[in-house]
């Protein structure tokens, strides 16, 4: 596998997906898939150390970064999205009730993914270092390309469902507030992944990885405002 693709430049992601689902198939919220993966990232790498809410001082400006992986050669930047429809559901033995929320909003999901990537193209400067965006979800609208007909939306150029590749300049909605223009340097193929299934509506969960290569990066802010 190419070295961009790997965690702390030891890993594959899929190897640590995999894992990480034989300990949990699903999650209570962001910060409990945080820890988890950080967590399995140990079991499977003992050597690479993890750090959460790390901050990244560009600029003279601190930004805090998800997790950073932190390997004896290689280092990963990453950033995640746990973006939820409602679920309610038991897992495991003994049992563990989840009761997952309803987050509503899928337009400013895509968003906010997004510029999760540019900003990983600011952080991922060093030749050592990779960056890595992942979302974990149960909204099948995010990974479901739009149907034939289908009236443009204001986050048009930020979807992310399957089969898309973002580059380039994103406008919002269609140049008209400038505050959430991104502009990525790299080009990013969207492939989702099965992660989960459970029982009842909502209970199907899929992931989406994008990999940040420092080659990717070039100079400048990544993005016009993130």
């Amino acid at each position: 596998m190419h070295g961009s693709e790997v965690i702390a430049g030891r890993t594959p992601l899929r190897e640590v997906m995999a894992q990480l689902r034989r300990h949990r198939r699903v999650f209570h919220s962001e910060a409990d898939l945080q820890h988890s993966f950080a967590r399995v990232l140990w079991e499977l790498v003992p050597e690479a150390e993890s750090r959460l809410e790390v901050p990244q001082r560009l600029s003279g400006k601190a930004e805090y970064l998800d997790l950073l992986c932190i390997g004896p050669e290689a280092r990963t930047a990453i950033e995640f999205k746990y973006f939820t429809r409602s679920w309610t559901g038991t897992i495991g033995t003994p049992g563990e009730d989840y009761a997952l929320k309803a987050h509503g909003a899928t337009d400013l999901a895509r968003l906010h993914f997004v510029r999760d990537i540019a900003r990983l193209e600011r952080f991922c400067r060093q030749s050592q270092q990779n960056g890595l965006a992942l979302m974990l979800t149960n909204e099948a609208s995010l990974w479901t390309p739009p149907g034939p007909g289908r009236r443009p939306t204001r986050d048009h150029d930020f979807r992310i469902h399957d089969g898309r590749e973002l580059a380039g300049t994103l406008l919002w909605p269609e140049g008209a507030y400038e505050p959430n223009t991104c502009r990525l340097r790299g080009s990013y193929p969207l492939v989702w992944e099965q992660y989960s299934r459970q029982d009842g509506p909502g209970g199907e969960f899929r992931y989406l990885a994008v990999f940040v290569s420092p080659s990717a990066t070039g100079d400048g802010d990544g993005a016009a405002h993130t």
